[in-house]
């Protein structure tokens, strides 16, 4: 199934004295870029939650956040003395070296790193890597389950506008053998008004102008068309994470098209290449939300 790349997910579970929240949020990206953010007290967490989002997750900008509370109280804080001196000593220093204000209060003091030494019994840590892995997973079928509906609505658009460069490509195929012929006859009238005066065979005249004819001609070009819309459909059946090819097969179908603009002078021709060059760019902002 086709998944888009913007999700969010939330789970909350417990696991023995903590009360673990997960939440995923994710954004359009490239590749996959993760970033877990947890307490520093489970950092040995941090690998294996990446791990889990990265088993179901191939592009995007992800952000893993796990909020730990501990209802029975368990963890002792208490200050880093040795810490706290240093920013005071080096605080002391910039005030009358530097003439700044002191202004230095508990508030400004708690927020600096390290200040607070936060010590908890022995535990498993094996285990809580798993029930927080565990809470990231729960999280992460809300964030599928978000994906996958909006990536479904994401293919039923660019499907949809599939079929409407096929009609436009049917247009193009059924007026380009009067834009030959006319430009076939436009080409005649001009050759023979020219050697007129010269014994050339007229044979010759009109065998070169039917092979400059055939430049003007576009049947390669939207039978190409064709075949990528046909690979298009097929891609968005299959499913799976196919934003990069769809990004690829995207920049043919322009190039095709590209093609046949500068290949015809014919007005009407041009305007139905405006059209499809309109559903191409709509289509490009759509798969950039495509995984």
């Amino acid at each position: 199934m086709i998944k888009s790349m913007t999700g969010y997910g939330r789970a909350i579970q417990t696991f023995e004295d903590l009360e673990i929240t997960a939440e995923i949020r994710a954004v359009n990206n490239r590749y996959l870029d993760c970033t877990v953010k947890l307490p520093r007290l489970y950092a040995y967490a941090e690998d294996r939650i990446k791990q889990c989002v990265k088993a179901q997750v191939s592009r995007g900008k992800v952000d893993v956040y796990l909020t730990i509370n501990h209802p029975g109280g368990d963890v002792a804080v208490s200050l880093n003395r040795p810490v706290v001196e240093g920013y005071l000593t080096a605080m002391g220093a910039m005030v009358s070296e530097y003439g700044v204000r002191d202004d230095i209060s508990v508030s400004v003091l708690s927020r600096l790193p390290d200040v607070f030494l936060v010590e908890k019994p022995d535990e498993d840590e094996e285990a809580r890597a798993a029930a927080l892995t565990d809470a990231v997973a729960a999280a992460l079928e809300q964030f599928n389950a978000m994906r996958t509906a909006e990536g479904a609505a994401l293919a039923a658009d660019v499907l949809a506008r599939g079929e409407t460069i096929l009609g436009l490509v049917e247009q193009v195929e059924a007026r380009s053998p009067q834009t030959v012929a006319e430009y076939r006859a436009k080409l005649l009238g001009k050759m023979q008004e020219v050697l007129a005066s010269t014994s050339i065979d007229e044979n010759r005249i009109l065998t070169e102008a039917a092979i400059y004819a055939d430049k003007v001609a576009v049947d390669e070009e939207t039978v190409r068309l064709r075949s990528h819309l046909k690979q298009l459909r097929s891609m968005l059946a299959s499913g799976g994470p196919i934003g990069r090819k769809l990004d690829f097969l995207l920049q043919e179908m322009n190039r095709e098209t590209n093609t046949i603009g500068s290949k015809c002078s014919d007005l009407e021709i041009t305007e139905i290449v405006v059209e499809i060059k309109a559903e191409l760019e709509k289509i490009r902002e759509q798969i950039q939300n495509i995984e």
